[in-house]
């Protein structure tokens, strides 16, 4: 398994803070070795013109035959030997090397019978001097990396606060609070230039408007709608009643419980969406509380209760969602049907085909069924999903790996309730 680097190093404040520091040390080695290489130059250079002039004035006395100054001489036992080749050549050369435990700069030359003439100069004070600029340019270095990195890393956090920000509000956006904004100082002072953080705030505060505005649109005309229809249906199903016994009338009286059956559900999900909902919390046991449900349906299902629990929920909330689970567990899937309790967990499973690959995936979707479903309008999954968020829960859709839909409902951990006899 390949190791991963831990969560923070994905961070923008590390990796601008790594940046800083790779180009501060690239730009601190350069600028360092530029500064050690033209002092060194010229250390050297000044030492070596201060010793060719004294070979000079030593070649002159060694050529009148006059006594030589201290640290001179012909062929001097300390003298380096690539320099002493360079001088038997004929060449006059300088070199520093240590000398009685010192830097020492030596300057030699030819001299006659093939003998050389050399002199040194103390070199320690110059090695002394580039040293202690070797140490200032270090330091500084260090000093100015480290206040550059802090100076860097408080402008990135700057930046990233603001992007964590925008960040967060777009994930309350994404979890159903239309209401959150950013709302960036910057983007109401028309004297400020906006940065691009600040385009990106603004950006999402606009499309937050206009997604509200939209999503209240389309949830006030549902509800428009649904209330309308109300009226007109309830005087067809009056007027249905009044047909003569048949099967025509038995059409008639069907389709008008289906047409009142929907607008019910669309009443319901334009109050879901106003997320307006108020919940009635009791203690119940899930064991009982299921089993009344599955016959309250009518429906061949077997409730198996692996672990009972009692629970504090909105029980009227609660057997909806069971209730659109197993229904659409019987008009989709195939038997057996089987719910069970384990704990605060309870699942409902058939042996059908299985989840369209589009609510495994998003969840379901209003007046969205898998083609060719019989006697679905997408609506049963979706309040489902809707009590369930109302509940605390969380409901889940998944496809059995040997075959069959299973919808996994898991209600919010609750303190130790009372479920006995009242």
């Amino acid at each position: 398994m390949k190791p991963r680097l831990p969560a923070w190093t994905a961070t923008l404040t590390w990796k601008a803070a790594l940046f800083i520091t790779v180009m501060c040390c690239v730009l601190a080695a350069l600028l360092g070795s530029l500064v050690h290489v033209a002092v060194t130059g010229q250390t050297v250079g000044n030492a070596r013109e201060k010793a060719l002039t004294k070979l000079e004035d030593v070649s002159r006395l060694y050529e009148a035959g006059d006594r030589l100054p201290p640290g001179s001489g012909v062929d001097p036992s300390g003298l380096p030997d690539a320099l002493r080749d360079l001088a038997a050549s004929g060449q006059r050369a300088t070199m520093v090397a240590d000398h009685n435990g010192r830097p020492t700069m030596w300057a030699a030359g030819p001299a006659d019978g093939g003998r050389v003439i050399a002199t040194e100069i103390d070199y320690s004070q110059s090695a002394k001097s580039i040293e202690g600029l070797d140490r200032a340019i270090v330091g500084s270095s260090v000093l100015s990396i480290g206040a550059t990195l802090l100076i860097g890393a408080f402008a990135v956090t700057r930046v990233t606060r603001r992007l964590h920000q925008t960040a967060s509000v777009a994930r309350r956006i994404s979890a159903g609070d239309l209401d959150a904004r950013v709302n960036d100082p910057r983007t109401e002072d028309p004297t400020r230039h906006p940065d691009e953080v600040t385009a990106v705030a603004g950006a999402l505060d606009t499309m937050a408007s206009s997604l509200q505005g939209k999503l209240e649109s389309e949830q006030r005309f549902t509800a428009d709608v649904a209330h309308e229809l109300r009226t007109p249906l309830t005087g067809l199903h009056a007027a249905a009643e009044l047909l003569p016994p048949g099967r025509p009338a038995e059409l008639v009286r069907d389709r008008v419980q289906t047409m009142r059956s929907l607008t019910e559900d669309l009443l319901e999900i334009s109050r879901l969406d106003s997320r307006s909902e108020q919940l009635e919390l009791d203690a119940h046991l899930l064991g009982p509380l299921a089993a009344r449900v599955v016959r309250a349906s009518g429906t061949d299902t077997q409730v198996v209760v692996a672990r009972d629990l009692c629970v504090e929920t909105d029980r009227r909330r609660l057997e909806r969602v069971l209730g659109n689970l197993l229904a659409n567990a019987h008009r989709h899937g195939r038997g057996p049907v089987v719910l069970t309790v384990d704990g605060p967990v309870i699942t409902v499973r058939d042996h059908g085909d299985g989840y369209p690959e589009y609510l495994v995936s998003h969840g379901p979707q209003r007046f969205r069924t898998e083609g060719g479903a019989r006697g679905g309008h997408g609506l049963g999954l979706t309040i489902a999903a809707g009590q369930a968020r109302v509940l605390g829960a969380s409901l889940s859709f998944a496809n059995a790996p040997d075959g069959g839909a299973v919808a996994r409902l898991s209600l919010p951990a609750t303190a130790e309730c009372d479920c006995g006899p009242r």
